[in-house]
C-alpha cells in the first residue's frame, strides 16, 4: 500500500508465513489443517493452574524490565542442571515470545548494511526480521541429500566482509534436522576465524529425538559470540501465553533491555509466572508430551513413505515438522499444496514458504492425533495423479 501517511520501508506487501492459512483451511467443513505449528493439546494443567493462582495472589502488574528476578533464576538453574552449563543472571532477559526475541536480538546487534547467514529452509519471519534491523539476509542453503546438514565449504564460501551474523535453528523448522555434534564443532571453528556472532533459535529443544540436545553455546569458546533464542511456546505447549527467553553476554542483555522497555516495558506478568512452573514441573509434564509427539511423527513418517510420489528422511530427528520430498510428482510446492487441499482436503503448507531451497518440498505439522493423521493419509493415498 503506497501511501504518504505509511512509511515507504512498509510500501511492498509483506508476504506471511500464515497469509490466507487460515481462509485457505476453512474452504473445507472437513478439511485437515497439518499446517501451523500450534500444537493441539493443551497446556498442562499444573502450568495453567499455579499460574492463575499467583494471578490471584497480585502478579497482574509490571515486573522487573528484564522480568521476575526468580524466573531469571530458574532459567540459570535450568541451564546448569540441564547442560552444566554456568549462565549467570545478568545474561538472561524475559521477553514477549521467542518471534519478539529474535526481533530485539537483530535491533541489537545489526548496523544498516550487515549480513546475517541464515539456515535455510527456515522460519519465514527470519527475513524481514533482519531487514526490519537494517540487515541483509543472505541464505545459506542445506539439501535434503546432505541430511540438511550445514555444508562447512558453502558456508565459509559465502562469508563477506559484511557478514556479522550466523542464525540457526536446531532442531530445526521446516526440516525436523538436528545439527550433529560434529557440525558444530566445525561451525564453532569457522565462526571463531571470522569472528561471526552465532544467534541459535533454540526453540525446539524438547524434541530432540535421536540425541539430547546440546546448546551450540556449551561447546568450548562460544558463550561470549552467542546468543540463544528460547520460547515456552513448543517445549510447553504455550504458545498463547507468548513467553520466552534470551541468554547472552550481559552487555547485549543491557543493550537489548533498552530496547524491551521502549517495546512493551516487560513481558506478562501472568505468563512469566507460567514459565517459572513450567521449569519447576519440567520432568512431571514434559515426558508424555514428547513421546506422543515421537509418536505421531513416526506414524507419519511411515505413512509418508509408503505414498510413491512422497518422502521423507527416517528417522525423524527432531521438531514436530516433517519435511516431504514432493519432486516425483513434477508439481511445484505450491501447486502440490493446492492439489492436496482440493482433493483430499488435507492442508501442508509449501516448501517455498521456507526458502529458496524449500522448493521440491511441504511441511507437515503433527499437531493432531494419530487417528487425524490416519484420515489425512488414507485421504492422500487415494490422490491419482
Amino acid at each position: 500500500m503506497e501511501h504518504r501517511f505509511i512509511s515507504k520501508k512498509y510500501w511492498k506487501k509483506m508476504e506471511t508465513l500464515l497469509g490466507g492459512v487460515v481462509q485457505k483451511a476453512g474452504a473445507y467443513d472437513d478439511c485437515i489443517n497439518l499446517s501451523i505449528g500450534d500444537p493441539d493439546i493443551l497446556t498442562p494443567s499444573v502450568i495453567i493452574e499455579n499460574a492463575f493462582e499467583d494471578a490471584r495472589n497480585g502478579h497482574t502488574k509490571y515486573t522487573d524490565g528484564r522480568g521476575y528476578p526468580e524466573l531469571r533464576q530458574e532459567i540459570c538453574k535450568f541451564y546448569k542442571e540441564e547442560y552444566d552449563m554456568d549462565v549467570d543472571d545478568s545474561e538472561v532477559i524475559v521477553v514477549a515470545s521467542g518471534v519478539m526475541a529474535m526481533f530485539e536480538v537483530m535491533q541489537t546487534v545489526l548496523d544498516e548494511g550487515d549480513e546475517v547467514l541464515i539456515q535455510s529452509p527456515c522460519f519465514s519471519p527470519y527475513f524481514r526480521q533482519v531487514t526490519m534491523a537494517g540487515g541483509i539476509p543472505v541464505e545459506m542453503p542445506t539439501y535434503e541429500e546432505e541430511d540438511f546438514q550445514i555444508n562447512l565449504d558453502r558456508l565459509e564460501s559465502m562469508i563477506t566482509p559484511k557478514t556479522k551474523v550466523l542464525l540457526i535453528n536446531s532442531p530445526s523448522n521446516p526440516t525436523g534436522n538436528c545439527l550433529s555434534l560434529e557440525t558444530m564443532g566445525k561451525l564453532a571453528e569457522i565462526v571463531t576465524k571470522h569472528d561471526l556472532l552465532v544467534v541459535c533459535d533454540d526453540i525446539y529443544t524438547a524434541f530432540s529425538f535421536q540425541e539430547k540436545f546440546i546448546p551450540f553455546a556449551s561447546l568450548p569458546g562460544m558463550r561470549e559470540r552467542t546468543i540463544i533464542i528460547n520460547s515456552f511456546s513448543k517445549n510447553f505447549l504455550m504458545t498463547g501465553w507468548r513467553i520466552g527467553n534470551v541468554i547472552a553476554p550481559s552487555f547485549i542483555i543491557d543493550v537489548m533491555k533498552d530496547i524491551h522497555e521502549n517495546v512493551i516495558f516487560t513481558a506478562p506478568s501472568i505468563s512469566q509466572r507460567g514459565a517459572i512452573h513450567a521449569l519447576r514441573h519440567r520432568h512431571e509434564v514434559q515426558p508424555p508430551i514428547i513421546e506422543e509427539y515421537k509418536k505421531r511423527m513416526d506414524y507419519a513418517a511411515e505413512r509418508i513413505n509408503q505414498i510413491p510420489w512422497m518422502s521423507v528422511l527416517t528417522p525423524p530427528k527432531g521438531s514436530f515438522y516433517l519435511f516431504i520430498n514432493i519432486k516425483n510428482t513434477g508439481l511445484t510446492s505450491n501447486e502440490a499444496s493446492e492439489m492436496l487441499l482440493e482433493k483430499a482436503h488435507v492442508l501442508l503448507l509449501p516448501g517455498s514458504s521456507f526458502g529458496k531451497c524449500g522448493e521440491g518440498f511441504l511441511r507437515l505439522c503433527c499437531t493432531v492425533g494419530i487417528d487425524k493423521l490416519k484420515e489425512a493419509f488414507d485421504r492422500i493415498e487415494k490422490i491419482e495423479l
